[in-house]
């Protein structure tokens, strides 16, 4: 892993995973492919951009040509492929932006790497690697028990979903009839520092710390598997070094939980750390039930037993301890939130949000 192109590297997971991998591998080189979409944030990455080690492109995973030249220009011999439209309610509203990104977006990632490194008998560059991250959106929905393996079949229930299980099916695809040398993880809910306020747990923190309505869905009772960014960065990172090629990994935090318990918890946690309420009320009491998304998937729970019998790898950070982590950064971070949002729209997703 001397030369590795990491798409999306300016995203939430992305930027976690490009600062884990200057710290762990110093021998390595990222060169960061981002079209700095709304989610994708220069300042997210500000401290290491003087790094020689790194590079950052602007630009688009579905420029075939551009993609390309990064190749033969950077030697890469390491795919790690975060690039992705993310927000389930998006997808909903218009899904024709996850299908070009999600699907030919990884279509031309997967040519790319196909006429580089297989077009002669001999690859320009040792032991090449293509890593896609998914999701466990692409299984669809679980009943109140059962957990997600890596042969659970594709149920996806949404634009976003069946983008991301299409993508997912294309990189297989090339493994097997290519034998471009893939690797795949799925992994569950992921919070953590850099997390764009359009999905529940940050902008439960922006909303509660600014006073303003907290919004959930329907009961409040879906579930999630909450698994800690940097957790996930370091499965990756591992996956990467060990993982066997054409496989996948499911990545899991061990840490199921309720909708409700979750904004439950920031509330107590903020009411801990801050100024009261101007009214003196507990922040619980910004809570309100919105009508419910379509086709909101009712439960989501890992079995991340092949990564840890396989790779040794296991969730380091328990939920209690990562959400006070993340609190924290947040606190310490409140100049990254304004600068991330306007006020316009703030207030369209205190209404919106993806619990995913």
């Amino acid at each position: 892993m001397k030369n590795i192109l990491v798409t999306g590297g300016c995203g939430f997971i992305g930027s976690n995973f490009v600062r884990l991998v200057l710290e762990q591998l110093p021998d390595s080189r990222i060169i960061n492919l981002d079209k700095l979409t709304y989610a994708g944030n220069l300042e997210n990455l500000a401290d290491i951009e003087d790094n020689d080690r790194y590079k950052f492109v602007r630009g688009d995973i579905c420029d075939g040509e551009l993609i390309f030249n990064l190749f033969v220009q950077e030697q890469i011999d390491t795919v790690v492929h975060f690039a992705a439209e993310s927000h389930v309610d998006r997808s909903i509203e218009g899904p024709s932006e996850f299908i070009q990104t999600n699907i030919l977006g990884t279509f031309a990632l997967l040519e790319a790497a196909r006429k580089f490194w297989l077009s002669s008998p001999r690859p320009p560059v040792p032991n090449p690697r293509f890593l896609h991250v998914s999701t466990d959106e692409v299984y669809g929905s679980l009943g109140d028990t059962g957990l997600f393996s890596e042969t659970t079949p594709y149920d996806p229930r949404s634009p976003y979903s069946a983008s991301k299980a299409s993508s997912d099916h294309l990189v297989s695809a090339y493994h097997h009839t290519y034998g471009l040398p893939t690797l795949m993880t799925n992994c569950s809910n992921n919070y953590g520092p850099y997390h764009f306020p359009e999905k529940l747990i940050p902008l439960i923190i922006n909303n509660a710390l600014n006073g303003k309505d907290l919004p959930v869905y329907g009961d409040g009772k879906n579930v999630r598997d909450w698994l800690y960014v940097v957790d996930h960065c370091t499965a990756i990172l591992r996956v990467l070094q060990k993982g066997r090629v054409g496989e996948t990994y499911n990545v899991g935090g061990n840490s199921e939980m309720q909708n409700i318990e979750v904004v439950q918890t920031v509330c107590d946690i903020l009411d801990e750390k801050v100024e009261p309420l101007a009214n003196g009320q507990t922040r619980r009491s910004l809570i309100k039930f919105v009508k419910d998304r379509a086709g909101h998937d009712r439960r989501y729970a890992i079995d991340a037993t092949k990564l840890k019998q396989e790779l040794g790898w296991q969730p380091s950070v328990t939920f209690e301890d990562g959400i006070r982590m993340t609190i924290d950064w947040y606190l310490k971070n409140e100049e990254w939130m304004s600068g991330v949002l306007d006020g316009s729209y703030q207030d369209y997703y205190s209404s919106m949000y993806d619990a995913r």
